[in-house]
């Protein structure tokens, strides 16, 4: 199993097969708009902008389970992020990360690289850094900034 065997929803209502991002380093986050650590959509757009032609990619999955902080639609979200923080990564229709209903590719991601204590993810912005073979390398807890992971990202690379 990789992240490719996962299909998601495009924030446009797609489905996505991530097994065309293979070969691809990616950063899969699941994000909200109204929560406090928001401002990192910025880090991360500065990631994709700096390192899309080497083959990076983050993959961005809202998610309004943690304090109801991503209410809006779909389109609503990307309108936010594109206005306020000029996303131009890949975004995705809004998921849930743990309980039943979590998606299958958060499923995996967890079963990959649990967190402290238990395998749930415990509040937005939590990252998984996926190598080009599509294997779970490192997941970084909420309040690691985007810029401090440039580090492993380029080691990929």
């Amino acid at each position: 199993m990789s992240v490719y065997d996962y299909t998601m929803k495009s924030a446009q209502g797609e489905e996505v097969s991530l097994a065309q991002y293979k070969g691809k380093v990616l950063l899969i986050v699941n994000t909200a708009t109204g929560c406090g650590f928001t401002p990192q959509y910025e880090g991360l757009e500065k990631l994709y902008k700096a390192y899309a032609d080497q083959g990076f990619v983050v993959l961005d999955f809202p998610c309004n389970q943690f304090g109801n902080q991503a209410p809006g639609s779909d389109s609503e979200i990307v309108s936010f992020c594109k206005l306020k923080y000029d996303v131009s990564f890949p975004q995705f229709s809004k998921i849930e990360v743990n309980g039943a209903n979590a998606a299958p590719l958060y499923t995996y991601l967890k079963s990959q690289k649990g967190g402290l204590l238990t395998k749930d993810i415990k509040w937005n912005f939590t990252k998984f850094l996926i190598d080009r073979e599509g294997h779970v390398v490192e997941r970084y807890a909420p309040t690691v900034e985007p810029k401090k992971i440039e580090e492993a990202i380029k080691a990929l690379l």
